[in-house]
């Protein structure tokens, strides 16, 4: 599941909210006249922001969209001709439903998450509930590594003889960290 972000007038968001679907591309312009919504990653939203919505005035949400919840095709690509970094582009309407968060956004100029890799703590959140649910995640991780390299243990004791508990156990240690990474990856994803 992979998380994009889009800047919304509240006002146009509180709309969407009661009609179910969000239809603005862009600020001044509605997906029936652009084709499409214009979307950001994480690394992108505060230069959009910038470069776009710095004279704006009315309240802003930035909207967290999960593509896996969208019915409609979203494409990266650029958002000129002549432009080669790409943004994901949402070819249709934005059903509510696929907004998992509308942070509002006040008057301070924006600002980077902390670090590429991480995902951004919850509003309100304390920093010590933001560690234990990070070292829980972190602790899990590294228990798939170990049961799935004892499994490979337990499997090459079943099968018998000298190496293959060794071997199997190997086996098991690297599927089981290989599983871990793209669990741990999904979770953090980097931002390129």
């Amino acid at each position: 599941m992979a998380t994009i972000f889009h800047l919304a007038l509240a006002s146009e968001w509180a709309a969407a909210q009661r009609s179910g679907a969000y239809t603005t591309s862009t600020l001044g312009r509605s997906l029936a006249e652009e084709g499409f919504i214009h979307a950001s990653r994480a690394d992108q939203w505060t230069g959009v922001r910038e470069r776009f919505y710095a004279e704006v005035t009315e309240p802003l949400v930035l909207l967290h969209i999960e593509t896996d919840l969208l019915d409609v095709p979203v494409v990266e690509e650029p958002p000129a001709p002549g432009v080669t970094e790409t943004f994901p582009h949402i070819y249709g309407r934005l059903p509510v439903t696929a907004v998992v968060k509308a942070i509002p956004l006040d008057g301070t100029p924006p600002r980077a998450p902390a670090t590429p890799t991480a995902p951004a703590p919850e509003p309100g959140a304390t920093f010590s509930s933001v560690f234990l649910r990070e070292m829980f995640f972190n602790v899990l991780v590294a228990s798939i590594a170990i049961v799935v390299s004892v499994l490979g243990i337990a499997l090459g004791m079943a099968v018998g003889g000298d190496v293959a508990p060794g071997v199997l156990g190997l086996v098991g240690l690297v599927v089981g960290v290989g599983v871990a990474v793209l669990v741990y990856r999904r979770r953090h994803p980097k931002v390129a």
